[in-house]
């Protein structure tokens, strides 16, 4: 690779993104988790009860796809599907003791990932850095 691209910020996020989500992935793998496994239970801890649609746009992610990730959190015991008490049309997801206990793990292991990506910065070097990343990563709108 030309050192002329390797030195655009654009490159440079692509990477730590790819060795972050790496570390994040081994993590959670270790806790029997895949990564839209762990995104599927965080974000029903945050909005659930949630219908089931909701909770696919919220986490953008294809209807289909949510529901095999469903379908093997249920199995798992991790979520439960009941019949959304405003439209009965719909499921509500919610997370189940063991749902809980496990999101618990995950995100200690993926906050030690996080910490393991971070590593070479100093805490005031880190604090800016993620105030930095903040900033360019917020969309308008």
């Amino acid at each position: 690779m030309p050192s002329a691209i390797r030195t655009l910020p654009s490159w440079l996020l692509g990477r730590a993104a790819a060795r972050g989500r790496a570390l994040v992935a081994d993590a959670l793998a270790a806790e029997g988790m895949k990564m839209w496994h762990h995104v599927v239970l965080a974000a029903v801890a945050d909005l659930g009860p949630v219908a089931q649609a909701d909770l696919g746009r919220g986490i953008k992610l294809d209807p289909k796809d949510l529901v095999g990730v469903l379908n093997d959190l249920q199995g798992a015991g991790l979520v439960e599907r009941t019949p959304d008490p405003g439209d009965r049309r719909k499921n509500a997801v919610t997370l189940t003791a063991d749902g809980r206990a496990l999101l618990r793990r995950c995100a200690t292991a993926a906050r030690a990932a996080n910490a393991d990506l971070l590593g070479p910065l100093s805490a005031a070097e880190r604090e800016a850095f993620l105030d930095m990343l903040e900033r360019v990563a917020r969309v308008d709108g």
